[in-house]
């Protein structure tokens, strides 16, 4: 990257030149026409969202579960069955209606929950996104703004544990070590610098040291937005080539992580992850389907073999009616099954008018009235297979997982997807590392020991030499991240505000206490003026910044008592 910045750009300063930017004082915050125009030119730093799911594709989600597919497949025949050869027509479809109702009830719960949970959750993501902020220097001065007003050109002061919100080349800084695993994988911590490495991309974290940047592509044209549309453009063509692939081929899905430059891609079937729950209802609804199948198959076995049997090998008596025509021929042979005995067989009588003969006679042989028979027994087989399908099953599960969201909800827990009320019931134990406490997120020193003497409030200059006081006050102001700051409040009697980290801003404070500016001291002492820092980490567990002076080096410490 530097190689290449010095043959086309002529250098990192000639790149800040270009932009129309200051290195030391940042862009000029008065100016609104200029920032604006930045934002015309180059972009605004927001990545807009994908578009959510609309709440017919969240039916049609809901309505591919399997147990739903065959209570569907089960009502349809019920209802068919129930219109065409039932006796009653009027009130055979009733049951096939009753199953049809309570899977759209399902899926209307099951699709209502996950859009309504969408809305909050997407509310809940702008709302953080819109209030991230980040340290510029504008006019010289280090401010918060919100990462969404970034531009081009801007001078960003990054530190421990921030997320660049965008693009930009390094200018300045002491051992900053950058995470780029959300962009490549890789674990290892990279070391970045003028000399070895200036590029800085959107979506890393700062591990280690601090650093100033000079943005140079903010939203879609980060490298963080590249990706995002990358993945965006990838699934719309999934979608569209959906009807057109084949069953077992491999779709390749993605997860995007929504947040102050966060994205990371994955690979991920299309289909949502049953949970426990779902997979054991899905198993018992195939299991029940096949049960049910078999015993439906079964039961029209049977009653096939036995009417065959008593038709067919065994026979029966039936009433035969023979008609004749006017010359005594033989007319028409009715075999009557309405009669059951022969008296009343004998007593049958001829159509008015005709002539003929009644006969109790004994018979075996196919009639076309049997088809109404064999039909009844399939109609027996599919009520079997219907009645053994649970139909209120999955609606139980569903109204009862619907109502744990809402309980959760009454003890503002925001549950997304209703398996999550299931996923957490079966937790046995929740470790945690956190201990609960809450806190203004601000700190203060309380106490100090100065020249032998513990003190457990602010001292008073007299308590202490000049010498002292100047030494701890230069020690403070320049052994600090020149990030964290401390800003008086505009309103009398309000806390000033911190910026940076906690623990530094608070020695600041003290330092401003005990009468001295350290805001003056650093104008005095620049980071260019730095002969070396070596950063906090959990390794080192202490801070140090080098200065040369006249008669050599001298070294300011700060950390853990053990190790200064």
């Amino acid at each position: 990257g530097k190689n290449r910045i010095e043959e086309k750009y002529g250098g990192i300063n000639k790149i800040v030149e270009l932009l129309k930017s200051d290195a030391t004082k940042g862009l000029d915050a008065n100016s609104p026409e200029d920032l604006q125009a930045r934002a015309d030119v180059f972009g605004r730093n927001y990545i807009p969202p994908k578009p959510p799911k609309s709440f017919f594709a969240l039916m049609w989600e809901a309505a591919q579960d399997v147990t739903l597919i065959i209570l569907v497949v089960a009502a349809v025949i019920s209802i068919v069955l129930g219109l065409t050869v039932e006796d009653d027509p009027d009130t055979g479809w009733i049951e096939g209606a009753a199953i049809l109702i309570s899977v759209c009830l399902v899926i209307f719960v099951t699709a209502g929950n996950d859009w309504s949970k969408e809305r909050q959750f997407r509310s809940l993501q702008t709302k953080l996104d819109d209030d991230a902020t980040i340290s510029v220097i504008r006019n010289g001065d280090s401010v918060k703004i919100f990462t969404k007003e970034i531009v081009v050109g801007d001078i960003l002061q990054l530190g421990y544990g921030d997320i660049l919100p965008a693009d930009g080349i390094y200018l300045t800084g002491n051992d900053l070590s950058i995470d780029e695993s959300t962009l490549t994988g890789e674990t290892d911590h990279i070391k970045k610098s003028v000399e070895k490495d200036p590029m800085l991309l959107s979506g890393t974290s700062v591990m280690e040291g601090s650093c100033k940047m000079v943005v140079t592509a903010v939203g879609p044209n980060s490298q963080a937005g590249i990706i995002v549309q990358l993945i965006e453009g990838q699934d719309d063509s999934d979608d569209e080539s959906d009807d057109d692939q084949k069953p077992g081929d491999e779709e390749e899905g993605t997860q995007m992580v929504n947040g102050t430059g966060k994205h990371k891609p994955a690979k991920q079937s299309d289909k949502k992850e049953k949970s426990v729950l779902q997979g054991k209802l899905t198993r018992l609804a195939i299991q029940i389907g096949y049960f049910g199948t078999v015993a439906a198959v079964l039961t029209i076995l049977v009653l096939i073999i036995k009417f065959c049997v008593s038709k067919f090998m065994v026979g029966e008596n039936m009433c035969k009616v023979t008609t004749t025509g006017e010359e005594g021929a033989e007319d028409t042979i009715v075999w009557d099954h309405t009669v059951h005995d022969e008296v009343s067989c004998n007593s049958t009588l001829l159509a008015e008018g005709a002539k003929g003969t009644v006969e109790w006679v004994f018979y075996k042989g196919w009639q076309s009235e049997y088809i109404k028979e064999l039909l009844e027994f399939f109609i027996i087989g599919v009520t079997v297979l219907v009645v053994a399908v649970p139909e209120g099953l999955p609606l139980a599960v569903t109204i009862s997982l619907a109502y744990s969201v809402r309980k959760m909800m009454k003890d503002n827990n925001l549950v997304r997807h209703l398996d999550a009320c299931e996923t957490m019931g079966n937790a046995t134990a929740i470790c945690s590392d956190k201990t609960g406490t809450l806190t203004t997120n601000r700190m203060s020193v309380v106490q100090s020991f100065f020249m032998g003497k513990l003190v457990k409030h602010v001292p008073s200059r007299d308590m202490l030499t000049p010498t002292v006081v100047e030494l701890f006050a230069n020690s403070v102001s320049v052994n600090a991240s020149y990030s964290s700051n401390v800003i008086k409040s505009a309103e009398p009697g309000q806390l000033p505000r911190h910026l940076g980290n906690k623990t530094e801003c608070a020695l600041l404070q003290f330092v401003g206490e005990l009468g001295e500016d350290y805001e003056a001291i650093r104008k005095q002492n620049t980071e260019e003026d730095f002969y070396k820092v070596y950063t906090f980490n959990s390794k080192r567990k202490c801070m140090a910044t080098v200065l040369k002076t006249e008669t050599g080096f001298r070294i300011f410490v700060k950390g853990a008592a053990e190790v200064v």
